[in-house]
């Protein structure tokens, strides 16, 4: 399926949150996606499901993605706004069935109470191969290039919190 710029525009964008999860020392969790041959390394994120909070996501997806449960986190932070980006226009059509041109990002600030051993990767679909603690100012450097303007807004929002 192709779509011209015109169809992708009036696509919505997908409710998600972003997870920006700290450790003691003030690093970063980022982690590698299973799914892309790149070496780009992102915080977790994942979808809104209909009628939830984006607390309830934010906690619901640092599970999933993690293994971390709210026992051994908190969410500290949220970013003023929502922070919007789009997919490349060849991509859209591959990613959610086309249905959306990019997503709605709510970030939060989750301190992690935990001990590393505490996170497990596989506990549910697993989206990352490898994980990592990074440096605040590494995060830009690491994503994807239609991301980098979403990290950059985390970073000046959220890191002075950290």
């Amino acid at each position: 399926m192709s779509l011209t710029p015109e169809e992708i525009a009036a696509r919505p964008y997908r409710p998600c949150v972003g997870l920006m999860v700290v450790n003691a020392a003030g690093k970063v969790f980022v982690g590698q996606r299973r799914d892309r041959d790149h070496d780009a390394w992102q915080m977790p994120q994942g979808g809104i499901d209909k009628g939830e909070s984006p607390e309830a996501a934010a906690l619901r997806e640092l599970w999933e993605e993690t293994g971390i449960t709210s026992d051994n986190a908190r969410i500290e932070a949220w970013t003023k706004e929502p922070v919007p980006y789009d997919l490349p226009p060849e991509i859209v059509p591959t990613i959610w069935r086309g249905r959306y041109r990019g997503q709605m990002q709510h970030w939060a600030l989750i301190r992690f109470l935990g001990m590393d051993d505490q996170i497990d990767l596989s506990i549910h679909q697993q989206e990352f191969s490898r994980w990592r603690w990074a440096d605040p100012d590494e995060l830009v450097a690491g994503i994807v290039p239609f991301k980098k303007a979403v990290y950059e807004q985390v970073v000046r929002e959220l890191g002075p919190l950290i």
